[in-house]
C-alpha cells in the first residue's frame, strides 16, 4: 500500500542495480574442451528469458527434442513467465479466471485514476492494454490520493473498492466502491455508490471481500480511535456488497516487531480458503525495504467474527531479499491458474529511496507461484526478483520428492519447507547455443555443478572448467516424453539422477528401466 503517513526522512538516492549474471554465448562441440569468449561473457541480461523453462538459445539451437518435447514448463502451464509482469503497478489485484479471463488493477503512480487491463493469460497481462475506468474528481471527497482498488465479481455485476483522500486532505483516505453491471470491466458506464460505511469516520483502507458457508465478508484496514497505531485489520458480514450486516471485529493489531518498524501498520488482507483453513495474508510496516507480509489463518468451521478464531503466525513468511534483490514485498492478492495458486504482489529491485516512499513510482507487479506444505500451510520462499520462470525439479520414481540444495550439495527431499532452496532457473549454459545451467533461485549467484560424481550449486566463476562443469545439455525426459532429463555436456552417455537414498549424482543410466526414472524430472 502507499505510505500514506508523511515521512520527513530522506534517504541516499542509490538505485542499487547490480551489474545481471554474465555468461559466454556460441556454440561449441558438446565433449570438446571450449574457450569461453570472454567479451560474450560480460553482455548484459543475466536473467535470460526463458520459454517453458527453457532458454531462448538453448531452445533455438537444440532442436525439437530439446525446444519442444523436453518436459512441459511454466509456459505450456499457463503459469508466468516474467518478473516483474507490469511495471509501475503497485498494491496490485488480479481476478481469479472470470469468463476465461484474467483481469489486473492497482495503484499507479500518480495515485490519480483507477485502471483496468484484461488477458487470457497471466502473462498476457502484460502487454494488455489498459483502459482507465474512473478518474477522482477536480476539487473536494475522492479529489486526493487514490490507492488499492480491488475487483470484485458479485452477483453478476462489478465491484471495485477503493481508498480515496479529498482534495484538500489528500491523507484523510476513506473507502469507496465502485458499480458496473457490464460483464467486461474495462468497458465505460462505471457508477460510484459511495462510501463505505464502518463503525468510525477514520482512516480507513485496503478493503477486500470474499465469501465463505454461504456468507459474503468484508476485510479491511483502519485507524480504531484510542488504539496507538496506524491501521489495523477488522472483518465484518456484509449485508450487500455496498453496506455491512454486522459491526467490525478487529482480528490483527499490529505489536510484534517487524510489524512496527516505521509505522504501525497491519493493512492490505488477502484472503486464500484452503486445506480446511482461512487464511490471510496482510502487510506490515512502513512501505520501504521493511515492508513484508504475515499470516492469519482460522479453522474453515471456526466463527470468522470471533476474534479468537484467528491465530497471527509469530514471524513475517515473505520478506525483502538481498540476494534476489527484491524489497519490500507486500500488498498481495491471490490468482489460480488450474488448480495451482499463484502470489501476486509488489516489490522494488532497490533498498534505498530519495525521500517519501509514498512517491517512488517503482513498485512493480510481480507473480510467482504458490506452493504448498505437507502440514495443509502455504509456502511462500522469497521473491524470486528478476527473470524467466522458477521451477521445481522432481523425479518421475519418486514425485513427492523435490531436488533442493542443502549445504550447497544438491539432493532430493520430500517436504522441503525451505521452498526457495527447491526452486531453480533453466537459462543459458556455458557453452552456447545448445546448452543450459541450472540457477539457483535463492542464491542467483550460484549454479549447479558437477562435483566429481554429486553436485553442489556453486558461484559463478569466470572460467573455462567452471563452465563445463556447470553446463548441461537439456533433452527429453529418459522415461517419460513430457518430463526432462539433463545430459552432461562433455559425456552424452552420462546424466544427472537421483541415487534412491537422496544424494543428487552423475550416472549412466544406459538402457536400465529403474536408472532412466532416477534421471528423469517433471518441472514443477
Amino acid at each position: 500500500m502507499p505510505r500514506r503517513y508523511r515521512t520527513s526522512v530522506r534517504k541516499s538516492a542509490i538505485r542499487a542495480h547490480d551489474h545481471p549474471i554474465q555468461r559466454p554465448t556460441g556454440p561449441s562441440p558438446i565433449g570438446v574442451p571450449v574457450s569461453l569468449d570472454r567479451r560474450s561473457l560480460f553482455r548484459a541480461g543475466g536473467a535470460l528469458a526463458v520459454v517453458g523453462g527453457l532458454s531462448t538459445a538453448a531452445a533455438a539451437a537444440s532442436g525439437p527434442a530439446a525446444a519442444e518435447g523436453a518436459g512441459r514448463g511454466p509456459a505450456e502451464d499457463g503459469l508466468p513467465t516474467r518478473n516483474p509482469l507490469v511495471e509501475q503497478r503497485a498494491d496490485p489485484f488480479i481476478t481469479r479466471p472470470v469468463d476465461g479471463m484474467y483481469y489486473l488493477t492497482g495503484s499507479v503512480p500518480e495515485y490519480d485514476r483507477i485502471v483496468v487491463r484484461g488477458a487470457s493469460t497471466l502473462d498476457g497481462l502484460a502487454t494488455a492494454r489498459e483502459r482507465t475506468v474512473w478518474r477522482r474528481p477536480a476539487s473536494g471527497p475522492m479529489g486526493g490520493y487514490i490507492w488499492a482498488p480491488e475487483l470484485h465479481r458479485i452477483d453478476g455485476k462489478w465491484y471495485i473498492y477503493f481508498a480515496a483522500g479529498d482534495s484538500d486532505q489528500p491523507f484523510r483516505i476513506r473507502t469507496y466502491v465502485l458499480e458496473s453491471a457490464n460483464a467486461d470491466p474495462r468497458e465505460s458506464g462505471w457508477v460510484l455508490r459511495g462510501q463505505m460505511v464502518t463503525a468510525w469516520d477514520t482512516f480507513t483502507l485496503d478493503a477486500t471481500t470474499f465469501e465463505h458457508r454461504g456468507k459474503r465478508y468484508f476485510l479491511w484496514a483502519q485507524s480504531e480511535p484510542g488504539i496507538n497505531t496506524n491501521s489495523n485489520l477488522y472483518i465484518a458480514e456484509m449485508a450487500s456488497p455496498l453496506a455491512l450486516r454486522t459491526a467490525p471485529v478487529r482480528i490483527a493489531q499490529p505489536t510484534l516487531s517487524w510489524e512496527v518498524q516505521g509505522f504501525r501498520v497491519n493493512e492490505g488482507p488477502a484472503v486464500l480458503i484452503r486445506n480446511g483453513r482461512v487464511f490471510v495474508t496482510f502487510s506490515a510496516s512502513a512501505t520501504d525495504a521493511r515492508y513484508c507480509m504475515g499470516l492469519l489463518t482460522a479453522d474453515e468451521n471456526a466463527d470468522l467474527l470471533d476474534a479468537r478464531s484467528w491465530t497471527k503466525t509469530p514471524t513475517p513468511v515473505f520478506t525483502t531479499n538481498d540476494a534476489t534483490r527484491q524489497y519490500g514485498p507486500g500488498h498481495n492478492s491471490f490468482t489460480t491458474v488450474g488448480d495451482r495458486d499463484v502470489l501476486v504482489y509488489h516489490a522494488r529491485d532497490y533498498r534505498d529511496i530519495t525521500g517519501d516512499p509514498l512517491f517512488d513510482p517503482n513498485r512493480h507487479t510481480r507473480v510467482q507461484r504458490l506452493y504448498w506444505n505437507d502440514d495443509g500451510t502455504p509456502a511462500f520462499g522469497v521473491p524470486v526478483g528478476k527473470g524467466g520462470p522458477a521451477v521445481r525439479l522432481s523425479p518421475v520414481d519418486s514425485p513427492h520428492l523435490v531436488v533442493r540444495h542443502f549445504e550447497y550439495r544438491l539432493r532430493v527431499d520430500g517436504n522441503v519447507r525451505e521452498l526457495a532452496d527447491s526452486q531453480f532457473r533453466i537459462v543459458d549454459g556455458f557453452l552456447g547455443a545448445g546448452t543450459a545451467a541450472v540457477q539457483s533461485v535463492n542464491f542467483p549467484d550460484r549454479y549447479a555443478r558437477v562435483d566429481g560424481t554429486s553436485l553442489r550449486v556453486d558461484p559463478y566463476e569466470d572460467g573455462d572448467a567452471y563452465g563445463r562443469l556447470a553446463s548441461f545439455v537439456r533433452v527429453e525426459g529418459l522415461a517419460d516424453r513430457d518430463a526432462v532429463s539433463l545430459r552432461l555436456s562433455a559425456d552424452p552417455s552420462a546424466y544427472v539422477a537421483h541415487d534412491g537414498s537422496g544424494r543428487l549424482v552423475v550416472t549412466k543410466p544406459g538402457n536400465d528401466r529403474r536408472a532412466r526414472e532416477r534421471a528423469t524430472f517433471r518441472l514443477a
